[in-house]
């Protein structure tokens, strides 16, 4: 497995159209979730992006302090159904709470989480934050990560 983590402006045009078609696949037609996903954000992201035989197999984005939350987040937050239960999705958090600490410290992030995935957000040390909503017409529950340091 390939981690990389590219502002958009240094994603290749292949890498960029292959993260979006995993977040299609997944987001709109798997989970029947009709969302405009090209939301204007990506363009001011770190893309973290998991390749396996060169094919993303999973992807974040992660977004600057005040761009979704005062705090960094990370969203769209995907793996293929191809690669699902091999641990790619906890490496694909690790990889990315890694850039962040490269990129920005060891700072709090923030994220909305689909709720049947509070466990697997909470082993990463984030922890819940408010009452459970709904998104896209998906249940979520906004969380918080805070440094060790803090």
């Amino acid at each position: 497995m390939k981690w990389s983590c590219k502002e958009f402006k240094d994603l290749s045009l292949d890498e960029f159209h292959d993260i979006i078609q995993l977040r299609e696949t997944v987001f709109i037609v798997e989970q029947d979730c009709p969302y405009l996903d090209v939301d204007g954000k990506d363009k001011d992201a770190l893309h973290v992006f998991g390749e396996l035989d060169g094919n993303v197999v999973a992807t974040t984005r992660i977004l600057r302090p005040n761009v979704s939350y005062k705090e960094v987040s990370i969203g769209r937050v995907v793996s293929s159904p191809l690669v699902r239960g091999k641990g790619i999705g906890i490496q694909l958090m690790e990889e990315s709470m890694k850039f962040i600490i490269e990129y920005f410290g060891d700072v709090s992030v923030r994220i909305s989480a689909q709720t049947y995935l509070l466990k697997y957000y909470q082993s990463f040390g984030f922890e819940i934050t408010g009452e459970e909503y709904l998104e896209d017409n998906i249940p979520h529950m906004e969380m918080l990560y805070k440094p060790k340091s803090s």
